[in-house]
């Protein structure tokens, strides 16, 4: 069953609910501002297409960060309501709750057009999936609009419950629809050939994504702290690197499965004592005693790059190192540039540090999708759906 399309919705005069990922990072210390806006900004263009379409009031439900289901003033949306405010123009109004009476009497109010709900997960009923949560917050609108693609792996009230109350009245927002369709044709149709490059830090957190991808493409690229386990079982020698048992015997199942030899692995290695060590580059796979490997090193980056140029599908999760750090950038941002430079393959990004990595690497508009979910990317690529888009299917 297809997703129905936001452009033909009668939207004029409608008060519409619309769920967003405005789950961002803060500063630590008050007053606590955004350090990276890329999920609000990736969202903007749907409101502003709502705004554009005539409706009479717009009212946003988002979560931040894990409360627990109960009030915390450093989870508070007040940093992200002052940035969407700047972005479009318009006042944007925080309620004190998500159910808060005074919701109903903003809404009501000629001058308000938009409300954003305080954070949800305030309230324990949006992770239990409470009916009667999404019954509430159903009263705040005639149409529901769901945008967090970053939150559909989730069946939380806001999520997956609210469309109980919006029976052919629930449509995708244009970042969800994009995220949907880049996806599909990820999994569905990909050009050969297909190239994967796998990064970040536990074999276990991605297993099933590795063995989906096992089967889908041509090579898989392996970096990060994510290949130092596949090494080990190998045999190589890889020094103090990230590395636990259970992600060795993991890999050590993936490397028996994998008969067409699809699996490359780093050939040498940026290595340092400690994470604000000197970098040094370590020729070959072994690793010394008393060194970690902190990024894939020139000779893995140019390797890697010969199988990226001439890829025409190329999915990327996960960084090849410590890319926070300047002295652990090269591999990771060398990657971004390489992908970005292959104009004629269909290009998708997904997960929350490989994001980060390419937006800092400047190039992240020559890529075909930047996904603005991690978990949800990943799951969506094991599974081939999601809770939350099946529920607006109306499934």
């Amino acid at each position: 069953m297809q997703l129905k399309s936001l452009q033909d919705a009668e939207l004029k005069g409608k008060k519409i609910l619309a769920r967003f990922d405005f789950n961002v990072p803060l500063t630590k210390t008050e007053p606590r501002t955004i350090t990276d806006a890329s999920r609000i900004d990736l969202a903007i263009p749907t409101i502003r297409f709502l705004l554009e379409k005539g409706v009479s009031k717009i009212t946003l439900i988002s979560h931040l960060g894990r409360p627990d289901g109960t009030v915390n003033p450093k989870y508070s949306l007040e940093p992200v309501a002052k940035y969407v405010a700047q972005k479009l123009g318009i006042d944007v109004i925080l309620s004190e709750s998500a159910i808060d009476n005074g919701v109903k009497n903003l809404l009501q109010l000629p001058e308000t057009k938009i409300v954003l709900l305080e954070n949800i997960r305030f309230l324990p009923g949006e992770e239990k999936n409470d009916m009667e949560l999404a019954e509430k917050l159903s009263q705040y609108g005639d149409i529901y609009v769901n945008d967090a693609f970053g939150a559909a792996h989730r069946k939380h009230a806001s999520v997956y419950a609210i469309n109980n109350f919006f029976k052919n009245r629930a449509y995708p927002g244009l970042l969800m629809k994009k995220e949907i369709d880049s996806l599909t044709s990820l999994m569905d149709k990909p050009a050969k050939p297909f190239i994967a490059v796998i990064g970040g830090a536990k074999v276990a957190d991605k297993i099933k994504t590795i063995e989906r991808m096992m089967v889908m493409v041509d090579t898989l690229l392996i970096g990060g702290a994510m290949a130092y386990p596949f090494l080990k079982a190998k045999g190589v020698t890889i020094g103090n690197s990230l590395c636990s048992d259970e992600d060795v015997s993991l890999a050590k199942h993936i490397l028996s499965q994998d008969k067409g030899g699809k699996i490359q692995l780093p050939k040498d290695h940026v290595v340092a004592e400690t994470l604000e060590g000197l970098p040094e580059v370590c020729i070959g796979q072994n690793i010394p005693s008393g060194k970690m490997a902190l990024d894939i090193g020139p000779e893995t980056l140019r390797s890697y790059g010969e199988h990226l140029k001439t890829a025409k599908t190329i999915f990327w999760n996960g960084p090849m190192g410590l890319f926070e750090s300047k002295n652990f950038a090269k591999g990771t941002m060398g990657i971004a540039k390489i992908i970005a430079g292959n104009e004629k393959c269909f290009s998708v990004v997904g997960g929350g540090d490989s994001v980060a990595a390419v937006m800092a690497s400047g190039e992240a508009d020559k890529f075909s999708h930047v996904s603005t979910g991690g978990g949800a990317s990943l799951e969506f690529i094991e599974k081939g759906e999601l809770p939350g888009v099946q529920a607006l299917k109306g499934l």
